[in-house]
């Protein structure tokens, strides 16, 4: 039987739920368990595709197609393994997944209310996981902030299952204690009033973490002791941080893992974090530097930097980079100032490499082309992904190819005219357009986990050092097979296929003509953890380290 651990927020959001879960599953998965978590996001949305990254944070796709919440990929980075859509869980699949279950006539005509069938519904699909998983812990996300009308039955589920089984539930809150500057004092009291309204839920705090600008003292952990009835030795000093990797670590100091076990009267079975604590003495010990530019779009709100629209792009750098024992420097480069001033351009050889990302819409395309051009000509190592895929194929379809009207569909459904979208480059297939005549966006993506064939002798072919491997998509357009042949006569590589419907999945330039110059369809960012770097990745800082030289 497993043990559940929820995770709950205090104070405020944006405080490390999804780290702290992430960094509680590695401790107890170096501990000799086996691990596996949930989010639940109190959104309405059913999942996290139609969601906005500028506003909620990158979208992560599994390997079974599953659109969800960023901290799914945190739980993968730091646990190793893989998610799915039981994984996964909003307030919109829950009510969906009841009434569908209504509908069938499951309840035999009783009638279904809010409670208690949505905190039951939450507790079958935690049930479900552990089934699946056969799990010794299942940790429990609830999004959101305890206060809050949407997280209320989840915060529900949590009290009803720990009603079923005391023995097996652990209840853990993440608080913010503020240090105001005009006061200079860490204050514990928005941290009691949490643990409060989570009482009012029927719910007491077992342990608390301690969220703050730096470490809480002797004086504070007593405060919140007394006021919270948590035991000083539950109290756990989460400061703030260069590198999320170092946070199981810091919890550690304060022994956690053990706290935890102890609580469920368990031993660990084995201790294995040497792999963790070498990876980031990686992080720590950097013995040289590498400057990467992102040309992106989703990055800007207001005068706010939002890094979370591509966090897993960025953690893939970071993990490559560390398995040098080098330090990256990211810079976020707007796509649109070069469409402004092309002048611009030449400030992209300051970076030793360049990575264009995934997006969606015809915002900034022409600066990115732009972009990838100036890398092709001046030779600096480039990476695309899926979007910078699908440009750096118009961009030599128009400048090496002379196609000059090559572009994508995608374009032409915004402000493009059909003249401009003469010669497709970059295509719908058949099956999808008939999806999206009828509205069914979602059935018109190429999601989730597809086979990609490597062709010999190419960088990719040496980064994997396999013929076959699978990547994961999240995308509708593809490189159009009609212009193929004219792209690779003009020496355009198309190093790997996926070999079911034939579509293009790598392009490369040879070595001989460039440093690195790789785009993938297929989102490798997502396949990525810092014990294990993705092999693309790995080359092109590998490819930008020996640029920098």
């Amino acid at each position: 039987m497993a043990r559940y651990i929820f995770i709950m927020g205090g104070v405020m959001s944006g405080i490390g739920k999804g780290i702290t879960t992430s960094s509680i599953g590695r401790i107890l998965k170096d501990k000799g368990f086996l691990v596996s978590a949930i989010k639940i996001d109190p959104y309405i949305n059913v999942d996290a595709g139609t969601m906005n990254p500028v506003e909620h944070g990158e979208v992560f796709v599994a390997d079974d197609g599953t659109e969800s919440d960023q901290d799914i990929g945190n739980y993968e980075r730091f646990l190793g393994q893989n998610m799915s859509i039981d994984n996964y869980m909003t307030t919109g699949s829950v009510y969906l997944s009841l009434i569908e279950r209504e509908r069938k006539m499951e309840f035999g005509g009783k009638c279904v209310e809010v409670v208690p069938h949505i905190p039951e519904e939450v507790i079958a699909k935690i049930k479900r996981l552990e089934k699946k998983t056969k799990a010794d812990f299942i940790l429990i996300e609830i999004g959101g902030t305890v206060g809050e009308y949407q997280n209320l039955l989840f915060l529900e589920a949590a009290r009803m299952l720990k009603l079923k089984e005391p023995k097996n539930v652990l209840f853990v809150l993440v608080s913010y204690l503020p240090i105001p500057n005009t006061i200079g004092e860490m204050k514990t009291k928005p941290t009691q009033y949490a643990v409060r309204s989570l009482n009012s839920a029927g719910i007491q705090p077992d342990i608390i973490i301690a969220r703050a600008a730096m470490a809480v003292d002797e004086p504070r952990k007593k405060k919140i002791s007394i006021f919270c009835g948590v035991d000083e030795k539950d109290i756990i000093s989460a400061p703030d941080i260069k590198s999320i990797y170092e946070v199981p670590l810091n919890f550690e100091k304060d022994d956690l893992g053990n706290r935890i076990l102890k609580k469920f009267n368990l031993k660990a079975k084995k201790s294995n974090g040497g792999q963790w604590k070498k990876m980031f003495s990686n992080i720590q010990n950097p013995t040289k530097q590498v400057k990467i530019g992102i040309v992106g779009k989703y990055f800007k709100t207001g005068d706010f930097t939002l890094m979370d629209s591509y966090i897993s792009v960025i953690e893939a750098i970071k993990h490559a980079s560390y398995y040098f024992k080098a330090k990256p420097e990211i810079t976020w480069i707007s796509a649109e100032q070069f469409e402004e001033n092309p002048k611009l351009l030449a400030d992209l050889k300051k970076f030793d490499g360049i990575i264009v990302p995934g997006g969606f819409g015809n915002r900034g395309v022409e600066g990115k082309i732009k972009a990838i051009e100036f890398c092709r000509k001046k030779k600096i190592p480039f990476f695309g992904l899926c979007l910078g895929m699908q440009l750096a194929t118009i961009e030599f379809a128009r400048n090496v190819c002379g196609i000059k009207k090559a572009n994508s569909m995608e374009f032409a459904k915004a402000e493009l005219s059909s003249d401009q979208t003469a010669e497709p480059v970059i295509d719908m297939m058949l099956e999808q357009k008939k999806l999206l005549k009828e509205s069914r966006y979602g059935g018109t993506m190429r999601l989730g986990a597809y086979y990609c064939k490597i062709k010999s002798k190419t960088i990719s072919a040496k980064a994997y050092g396999k013929e076959i491997i699978s990547e994961r998509h999240r995308h509708r357009y593809e490189l159009n097979n009609k212009y193929k042949e004219i792209l690779e006569k003009r020496g355009l590589i198309i190093a790997g296929i996926n070999p079911e419907k034939d579509l293009a999945e790598i392009v490369e330039l040879p070595k001989i003509k460039h440093p690195f110059f790789v785009a993938t369809q297929f989102h490798p960012e997502f396949k990525s953890n810092p014990l294990e770097p993705h092999p693309l990745f790995r080359e092109f800082i590998r490819a930008s380290l020996k640029q920098k030289k």
